[in-house]
């Protein structure tokens, strides 16, 4: 059997159990991201009156985990095509463990910031390796949706973080946030190390020897396909690993590659400064902090809406073409927030349409990443775009604490904000999957 037999079976047959059980575990890893990245958002209120932390100190702390974040997308997930992608995503899985518990144990902003830069170097490096994975054991037919559901997993995790940070912190504290989060995340470690398969594609680009040969049978019996007598001699891609990043430099793979990131770059803007300061900005109108919590809350609702309502979309339309859409509808649900009157119950419909669009747009960019590298340089060339998309989410929550401090009105800041929303929409319209 070639490689490419192997990879066109798992592709066009039925998803089995091992697959799927796969695939809930890269689910599960997303939530635990989306519960670490968004609870510097939900205790930001209490730091704030706590530690009397000034706009531009908030924005420096919302931005420290994502700064971490994009050396572990720049710096450790492209080790996943060396090292494999399950080793990377347990090494991760440890660095959000000790990372979130020393979050909680913070005694003033400096430590704090520390802690955050570090549990992001985890968070940054983590996602590459699940999306690649999910990808990877996905049929063609559900490849999009099951990346979506991976997607809504990340916005699920920060949802649950909401409803817990409202109990854990009115009951024990702050600190107790972080303490769940990596507590949470230390368990994942025994059950992904039991359960979660290495990337078939990793193997079929490695070294041709027994040991290899091994894991590749292991795999192929679980996936219910023929075992190979020998390593498959056709690499699927057709290249020579070693050689295989020079990939990234062919006009082609480059060209998109650069849209991509640019898509990713401005819609994490928009989206890590309407995550992270959604709360306070709801406190600063005169809101309690459940209240303004329970604001997140909505938008992370609406956001798991719009993820399930892409993945089922994509499977007639356009990705490319819906994910577009919906950053579009999402500059304008941004805008109008920017510019609605203080009324709570308004304010609540406006950031319900900012989560359906702009979480779903979120979903529909990781589910075009996968499909636009070849095989033996998945993991970096995913790595490398949503490393430079940090840069965006970390801009994007500074910027706006920069904004907030100069006093500018709430309708100029929001729409400021926004407008990367219509540079993504314009990038992500044109990009053209990866084709062998």
């Amino acid at each position: 059997m070639r490689s490419s037999d192997i990879q066109q079976a798992i592709y066009n047959q039925s998803m089995g159990l091992f697959q799927i059980i796969a695939i809930a575990i890269c689910v599960i890893i997303s939530l635990i991201d989306g519960f670490d990245v968004l609870t510097i958002a939900f205790v930001a209120p209490s730091l704030a009156e706590q530690w009397q932390l000034m706009p531009e100190q908030l924005g420096l702390l919302f931005s420290a985990g994502l700064a971490g974040m994009i050396i572990g997308a720049l710096f450790i997930a492209p080790m996943a095509d060396k090292f494999g992608r399950r080793f990377i995503i347990l090494s991760c899985l440890t660095i959000l463990t000790v990372g979130m518990l020393a979050s909680g144990f913070a005694s003033n902003h400096i430590e704090l910031v520390i802690a955050r830069i570090f549990t992001g170097v985890g968070m940054g490096a983590i996602l590459p390796g699940i999306n690649t994975v999910v990808a990877e054991y996905s049929s063609n037919r559900y490849r999009s949706l099951s990346i979506s559901v991976m997607a809504v997993g990340y916005t699920v995790g920060a949802l649950i973080g909401g409803v817990i940070s409202i109990y854990l912190i009115n009951h024990f504290g702050w600190q107790y946030v972080f303490f769940f989060g990596g507590i949470f995340s230390c368990l994942m470690i025994p059950i992904t190390w039991l359960n979660l398969p290495e990337s078939l594609d990793f193997l079929l680009t490695k070294e041709q020897n027994r040991h290899n040969l091994a894991k590749l049978n292991y795999l192929l019996t679980k996936l219910k396909l023929p075992i190979c007598h020998e390593f498959p001699k056709e690499v699927a891609t057709g290249e020579n690993p070693k050689n295989s990043f020079k990939l990234l430099c062919t006009p082609t793979v480059l060209k998109t590659t650069v849209l991509l990131a640019i898509s990713n770059f401005t819609l994490m803007c928009s989206l890590y400064f309407l995550m992270n300061w959604t709360p306070k900005i709801l406190v600063d109108l005169g809101y309690s902090k459940d209240l303004s919590i329970t604001g997140s809350l909505i938008m992370n609702i609406f956001g798991i809406a719009g993820g399930l309502a892409l993945g089922w979309l994509s499977r007639h339309y356009s990705v490319q073409k819906i994910t577009a859409l919906l950053s579009l509808m999402g500059f304008i649900s941004v805008a109008a927030f920017g510019l609605s009157a203080n009324i709570l119950s308004l304010l609540f419909i406006i950031i319900g349409f900012i989560g359906f669009t702009v979480l779903g747009a979120m979903a529909g960019l990781y589910a075009t990443a996968p499909t636009v590298f070849p095989p033996q340089i998945r993991a970096t060339g995913t790595g490398l775009v949503l490393g430079l998309a940090r840069f965006g989410a970390t801009l994007g929550p500074y910027l706006a604490g920069l904004l907030i401090a100069s006093h500018l009105p709430r309708a100029y800041y929001f729409l400021i904000l926004g407008l990367p929303l219509l540079v993504c929409a314009s990038c992500i319209f044109i990009i053209k999957p990866y084709r062998k």
